[in-house]
């Protein structure tokens, strides 16, 4: 089983804009514990929405339908595609995910910070479509590591662990095309890590003109 990008060759690419929210696109592969660093983000910056996306898989364990996602058919997704409603989307491991792209760039118009849990494929389909998107990119310690992982959790066959491992090896290749890399070897230092990725876009010129406009008038900068 291989991953298979869809291009959305539909979909212009939105210029470069002062926006008041920010999208971090969070992608690893499978086991590598990117939806735990995730949910801890969110946990300790309250600034920060996840953004939900669609999936034609089952759900695993104790997600919610609206929360880790949108569970739909294939013939409901096939539909939203030919409407043109997604962001993004792509085939993986045998299922389909898309990004509504109407809900994110509301929320970012509206100067929420979103962050968006996909594929590799998702994310540089987003990052051409919207440069101002902040892929990060999660990384495993090692092959071994990430092997035993995908064992401890439990949720697969042998034949799809294969499957995951082969794909990982495709997957770490794409980082180069991330904008941050973040390798999680220690729970905790990677936490720290991707929070500190969220701090720094915040300090940026143009987010700190509009943050802390008053401090910018007193300054003569605005």
């Amino acid at each position: 089983m291989t991953t298979a990008q869809t291009p959305l060759s539909n979909s212009p690419a939105v210029a470069e804009a002062d926006y008041p929210g920010n999208l971090y696109v969070v992608s690893a592969p499978s086991g590598t514990g990117k939806s735990s660093l995730v949910n801890a983000l969110l946990e300790v910056d309250s600034h920060l929405q996840v953004s939900v996306s669609h999936t034609t898989r089952a759900p695993r364990g104790q997600e919610q339908h609206g929360r880790e996602y949108w569970f739909t058919s294939k013939e409901d997704f096939q539909a939203m595609i030919d409407r043109g409603e997604f962001f993004e989307h792509a085939h993986v491991h045998g299922n389909h995910y898309g990004t509504s792209r109407k809900a994110i760039e509301d929320r970012i118009q509206s100067g929420e910070d979103i962050v968006l849990e996909i594929d590799w494929q998702g994310a540089l389909q987003i990052k051409r479509i919207f440069p101002n998107a902040i892929l990060i990119f999660i990384m495993p310690p090692s092959y071994e590591e990430l092997l035993q992982r995908l064992n401890r959790r439990g949720e697969d066959t042998p034949e799809v662990i294969e499957t995951r491992m082969a794909n990982a090896r495709i997957e770490v290749a794409q980082a180069q095309y991330f904008d941050f890399v973040v390798i999680n070897a220690l729970f905790e230092s990677a936490l720290f890590d991707l929070k500190s990725i969220v701090h720094a876009q915040r300090l940026k010129y143009s987010a700190q003109r509009r943050n802390k406009s008053s401090v910018f008038r007193a300054l003569n900068l605005s």
